[in-house]
C-alpha cells in the first residue's frame, strides 16, 4: 500500500485526459494498469465472495500487490536514473559556459583600469588582456601582439599570433604578449555562448524513430481503453453468468497486461548491460547511439588528439655550415628553455631525451608568432620560421627544399641562426596515433566512408590524410562547419558517427546520429 499509494501518488497526480501530451502516455498506463491490479487485489481480499467459484484457487483468489509494486519501483528507478543523465547533461554544458573568465579589465577614456563582471561588459568597451589570461569576450585587437592558444575551440595545440586588427575568441587564452582589445560581441553573441546554443539545440532535437514514437505513444492509450471496454462489453452481453464480474474482471485485466513494465524495465537494464562496457572505458549516453551505431555509413573524424597524439613532438633537425644535428637541436633547446610555446616545449624534451648539455639562455626576447632571440654561452640566436629570418637578414635558400619537403608531411619548420648566419632547421610534428592506421583500414573495410575535418591549415590536414588514405579532408574548419557538414550528410540521406575530443567538436558530436567523444577525461556530450 505505501508504494501504490504514496511513491506512486505522483502517476496518479499527473495523469491527464487520455489524449494528453505524449510523455504523459506512460504516466497514464502506468497509473491505470497499477490501479486496477491494486484495487483488485484490494476486493479479492476482503471480499472474495463477490468472484465467481472459478477464481478460487487453494481457498483465496489471487492478487497482484506484488505486480503493482514491482511495476511502479522499476518505473521509479528507472526516471531516477534519467534525471541523474539530465543532470550531467546539465553540468556539461555549465562547464562550457565556465570556460569564459568571470571578470574583464576595462580601461578608461583617461587611461585608468578596473576590473569589471563579465556581464557588464558592452560592445565598443577597451580591454586589457595580460599575458597568461583568457579573453573575455569576442573582439578586435587595438594595441600590441601576442600568441593565443585557441586549442579549446580549433582542437589545434599550436598558438595563433594576434596582431592589431585580428579578431579575438572569448575564452581563448593569451600565452604571450599584453593585448588592448575592443569587445564587439558580448553575452549571447560570444562564439563560445553560439557554441553552447548549438550543442543544446542538437540535444533538444529528436530523431526520426523518437518522433514517429512520439505519435505512436499519443494513441496507444486510446487503444488499450478502448480494447478494455470492449472485453468489458464483450464478456457482459455474451459471456457465461455471472457476465459482468467476467466483464469487470477481464478488463481489468487488459489494463494490467498492457501497463508497459517493459518500459519501466528498459532503461535500468541498459545501464546494467553498460556497466560492463563502462570497465572497459566505453560509456553510451543512451540506447539510441547503440541502435544507430550499427547503421553508420559515414565517420567524420577529428584530427588532432583523434587521429594524432595531440601534442607537438620533435621531428628531426638538420644542420649546415658546419652545424651537426645534436648541435642545433642542442642550442635550439637552450634557448627554448624560456619559451612557453609547445613547440619549444617539444625541443626540450627532445634535447633532454638525447641528454644533451644544455645552457642558460641571456637576453631573451619573444618575438610573438614569428620566433625567439637571445644569448647562449655568448652566440647571438634566433629561432623562428622565415619571416624571422627575413627580418634579421638570414638567407634560408640552402635549406629551402628541405624546409618545404617537411612542411608537405604536415611538420611545423623553424630555422635557427647563430651569430647572423643560417646553421639548420628543427621539424616538429603532431604525430599520427600508432592505433590511426590500423582503426582506419578496419572501418574502411566494413564499407565506412571516412571524412576529417579539423581546424589545423589545409597543407598539414591533406598531408594527414593522404598518408592515412581518407576520402575527404575538410581543413581550417570552425565548429559550426563541422555542424554544418553533419547536417548536409545527413540531409544527404547519410547515417552519421562524429568522432571529436574537443570543445571545438561539440556542437557536431551533438547533432551527429552517433557523437563519439573520447579522452582523457572526455568531455560528456549528451
Amino acid at each position: 500500500m505505501p508504494v501504490v499509494l504514496w511513491a506512486g501518488w505522483p502517476f496518479f497526480c499527473a495523469r491527464r485526459a487520455v489524449g494528453g501530451a505524449p510523455q504523459s502516455q506512460h504516466g497514464t498506463l502506468i497509473s491505470l494498469g497499477t490501479g486496477a491490479a491494486f484495487l483488485y487485489s484490494v476486493v479479492a481480499t476482503l471480499a472474495p465472495g463477490v468472484f465467481p467459484p472459478s477464481f478460487i484457487s487453494m481457498g483465496r483468489v489471487a492478487v497482484y500487490f506484488e505486480a503493482a509494486v514491482v511495476i511502479i519501483s522499476l518505473t521509479l528507478f528507472g526516471q531516477l536514473l534519467e534525471l541523474k543523465a539530465r543532470s550531467k547533461t546539465s553540468a556539461a554544458i555549465k562547464s562550457l559556459l565556465g570556460l569564459s573568465p568571470k571578470t574583464a579589465r576595462r580601461v578608461q577614456p583617461d587611461g585608468s583600469e578596473e576590473d569589471i563582471p563579465l556581464a557588464e561588459v558592452h560592445e565598443g568597451d577597451s580591454l586589457r588582456v595580460r599575458p597568461g589570461e583568457k579573453v573575455p569576450v569576442d573582439g578586435v585587437v587595438l594595441e600590441g601582439s601576442s600568441a593565443l592558444d585557441e586549442s579549446m575551440l580549433t582542437g589545434e595545440p599550436l598558438p595563433v599570433t594576434k596582431r592589431v586588427g585580428d579578431k579575438l575568441i572569448g575564452a581563448t587564452l593569451n600565452t604571450s604578449g599584453a593585448l588592448l582589445m575592443r569587445s564587439e560581441h558580448v553575452g549571447s553573441a560570444t562564439v563560445l555562448s553560439q557554441i553552447v546554443q548549438m550543442v543544446a539545440q542538437a540535444q533538444r532535437s529528436k530523431a526520426p524513430m523518437q518522433r514517429m514514437a512520439d505519435v505512436v505513444a499519443a494513441y496507444f492509450v486510446y487503444g488499450v481503453v478502448g480494447i478494455a471496454l470492449l472485453t468489458f462489453f464483450a464478456w457482459g452481453f455474451f459471456g457465461p453468468q455471472p457476465s459482468w464480474v467476467y466483464g469487470l474482471i477481464t478488463a481489468v485485466t487488459v489494463l494490467i497486461i498492457a501497463c508497459p513494465c517493459a518500459l519501466g524495465l528498459a532503461t535500468p537494464m541498459s545501464i546494467m548491460v553498460a556497466t560492463r562496457a563502462a570497465t572497459q572505458g566505453v560509456l553510451f549516453r543512451d540506447a539510441a547511439a547503440i541502435e544507430n551505431l550499427c547503421k553508420v555509413d559515414t565517420l567524420i573524424v577529428d584530427k588532432t588528439g583523434t587521429l594524432t597524439e595531440g601534442k607537438p613532438a620533435f621531428e628531426v633537425a638538420v644542420g649546415v655550415n658546419g652545424f651537426s644535428e645534436d648541435e642545433v637541436l642542442r642550442l635550439a633547446a637552450s634557448l627554448d628553455q624560456g619559451s612557453e610555446h609547445p613547440l619549444a616545449a617539444a625541443i626540450v624534451n627532445a634535447a633532454r631525451e638525447r641528454k644533451l648539455s644544455l645552457e642558460k639562455a641571456e637576453d631573451f626576447d619573444s618575438a610573438s608568432g614569428i620566433g625567439v632571440k637571445g644569448v647562449v654561452a655568448g652566440k647571438s640566436l634566433a629561432i623562428g620560421n622565415t619571416t624571422l629570418m627575413e627580418q634579421l637578414g638570414i638567407d634560408v635558400a640552402p635549406l629551402a627544399d628541405r624546409a618545404e619537403q617537411l612542411r608537405s608531411t604536415g611538420a611545423s619548420v623553424m630555422h635557427l641562426a647563430v651569430d647572423g648566419q643560417l646553421a639548420g632547421l628543427l621539424a616538429v610534428s603532431d604525430p599520427v596515433k600508432a592505433s590511426t592506421e590500423e582503426a582506419l583500414t578496419s572501418l574502411r573495410k566494413s564499407g565506412l566512408r571516412i571524412i576529417m575535418a579539423t581546424g589545423d591549415g589545409l597543407t598539414t590536414a591533406q598531408a594527414v590524410g593522404k598518408r592515412l588514405g581518407i576520402d575527404e579532408v575538410h581543413g581550417e574548419v570552425k565548429p559550426q562547419d563541422k555542424l554544418q557538414l553533419v547536417e548536409r550528410l545527413q540531409k544527404e540521406g547519410r547515417i552519421v558517427a562524429m568522432a571529436g575530443d574537443g570543445i571545438n567538436d561539440a556542437p557536431a558530436l551533438a547533432r551527429a546520429d552517433v557523437g563519439i567523444c573520447h579522452g582523457a577525461p572526455a568531455p560528456t556530450w549528451p
